[in-house]
């Protein structure tokens, strides 16, 4: 729609113009001529005020557009920054779950371990009768472990040891290390001589360990598992 300025701009720029043909022609002009010339003069304005008319729609559907894309492009900027803020929310919360659930483990693998443990120590004497230098040898026996070599370090396994409680604990050895760094190590954990034993995984054997023989030597020449078994005392 056109508004009421413009159409009065318009009429205010012809009326000049009227009255100069009026002037110039009166003389020669009759009624009919001039009935004529009005309208000329009054379609000329329909004409401008169409073109205006339809220029102006034009001009404001464009402005409408603008205005509308802007529009969904703000909705879509606050929608993504919802997305993220939910997104990290959730990270959030995801993160702490973890924790606690790393926590629960944690508690749930010492939780297993005290109850093994405590199974260890409620364990029934067996009918041999077993020197009390077997039963219990001496502190002196246990050697402290050797120091973890670094993973870039040559010559190096990595050795992991199942336990019955499930758990699983991994360490590093030269391979020139004495073997009997493996019973001492068992030992270290909880897990005596006098009621557990070393076995290999693939195939299923008891390792043979000798004092004076290495890791290299009983072929322990790459990563392996090694299982803590319970011996059988029955017989």
């Amino acid at each position: 729609m056109v508004s009421p300025g413009v159409v009065g701009i318009f009429l205010l720029s012809a009326l000049p113009l009227l009255c100069l043909e009026l002037r110039r022609g009166i003389p020669d002009l009759g009624i009919k001529d001039l009935i004529l010339l009005c309208g000329r003069i009054f379609l000329l304005l329909a004409l401008l005020t169409l073109i205006i008319s339809v220029t102006t729609s034009w001009l404001n559907s464009f402005k409408s557009s603008q205005v509308y894309l802007k529009e969904e492009e703000e909705k879509n900027e606050k929608k993504q920054k919802l997305v993220r803020k939910k997104q990290q929310e959730a990270q959030g919360e995801k993160g702490d779950e973890e924790l606690v659930l790393e926590n629960g483990s944690q508690t749930s693998f010492e939780t297993s371990d005290s109850r093994e443990a405590a199974k260890r120590r409620n364990l029934p004497k067996p009918l041999t009768k077993i020197s009390p230098s077997a039963e219990q040898p001496t502190q002196k026996k246990v050697l402290d472990l050797p120091e973890e070599p670094p993973e870039t370090a040559e010559e190096v396994v990595a050795i992991a040891l199942r336990c019955p409680s499930g758990k699983v604990l991994r360490r590093r050895f030269f391979k020139s290390c004495s073997s009997q760094v493996l019973f001492h190590w068992m030992m270290k954990i909880g897990y005596h001589t006098s009621t557990y034993s070393l076995s290999t995984s693939f195939p299923r054997r008891p390792l043979e360990v000798q004092e004076g023989w290495s890791l290299q030597d009983i072929g322990i020449t790459v990563d392996t598992v090694l299982n803590v078994e319970e011996k059988d005392h029955s017989n």
